[in-house]
């Protein structure tokens, strides 16, 4: 399982050549974790940059992901990851929803390198 955080999202959606590089790690459908901060934080940027047409499918397609809604578990394990790691609150969101579910996180945040169940994909320049 893999949850792909809303920085890699971005790349992909794009087309970027970063977003490329992010391709190569998606797994089937079935097996991405989609938090819900990572759909509020799709969703702001969709209808910001593209419009709530683009937001409605890219956010109907996480639907059918596995979402994994943010429970007092999973708070209490980003608090954890904030203070240990000095994540910010999405991030550590982020990181302590994979490490609870298992997965792998995906992400193109240079915040997260280091971490341990992290694949980086560092941003191409240009």
């Amino acid at each position: 399982m893999v949850l792909v955080d809303t920085s890699a999202w971005i790349e992909w959606l794009i087309g970027s050549a970063t977003g490329e590089r992010v391709a190569e790690h998606l797994p089937e459908q079935v097996d991405w974790l989609v938090p819900t901060m990572v759909q509020l934080e799709l969703t702001k940027w969709l209808i910001r940059e593209v419009g709530e047409d683009k937001a409605d499918q890219v956010i109907a397609f996480t639907q059918v992901c596995q979402v994994a809604p943010l429970d007092t578990e999973i708070a209490l394990a980003a608090a954890e990851a904030c203070r240990e790691h000095k994540l910010a609150t999405a991030d550590a969101i982020m990181f302590a929803t994979a490490r609870a579910k298992g997965a792998t996180l995906l992400t193109c945040d240079a915040h997260f390198e280091g971490l341990p169940g992290v694949t980086l994909i560092e941003k191409i320049k240009g």
